[in-house]
């Protein structure tokens, strides 16, 4: 279905505009102790990482409304790798919500939810994503097979030019 698809390539400032979001949330409930923000931030991990940007508010802001109009080309990464950090996103969100909700645990759902907030904070700032990252390591590994995402284990894929012979 669709619904379910997630995009590849993904334009990389619509993933930092995301990874803002994500960081104004985590320490809004920080700062202001308000749990209940864990809940839409679980919310839009989960929608990420199932539907890309479809079921996700601010996913649709960053690639409907934001992204566009940051001025010069968009600069596309691979999806496979975006979708995996969601995923730990999705992990770290829900891991807040359930620590808050169900063991009433202050402290460790701070804590955990400022460890996201510094991830997010990493890819927005400075487009360094934790999770891509560990990705390639687990390609390399071999725990993620390069079919999961060919451009990721061959660069030239996603830019030709680098392929073509040097004139000589």
């Amino acid at each position: 279905m669709w619904v379910f698809k997630f995009p590849n390539p993904v334009n990389d400032n619509a993933a930092r505009t995301v990874a803002t979001g994500v960081v104004l949330m985590c320490v809004a409930a920080i700062a202001f102790r308000q749990p209940w923000i864990l809940i839409p931030l679980a919310y839009g991990f989960w929608a990420r990482v199932l539907t890309g940007p479809t079921l996700s508010p601010l996913g649709q802001f960053a690639t409907r409304v934001f992204a566009p109009r940051i001025p010069g080309e968009p600069r596309f990464v691979a999806g496979p790798p975006k979708r995996f950090a969601q995923g730990i996103g999705v992990a770290f969100s829900t891991t807040a919500l359930v620590l808050w909700y169900g063991f009433g645990l202050g402290t460790a759902t701070w804590v955990v939810t400022g460890l996201l907030a510094a991830a997010a904070f990493l890819e927005a700032a400075f487009g360094l994503c934790l999770g891509c990252k560990a990705f390639g390591v687990l390609m390399k590994i071999g725990i993620v097979p390069e079919e999961v995402c060919a451009t990721c284990a061959d660069i030239s894929l996603r830019y030709p030019q680098l392929s073509r012979s040097a004139p000589s």
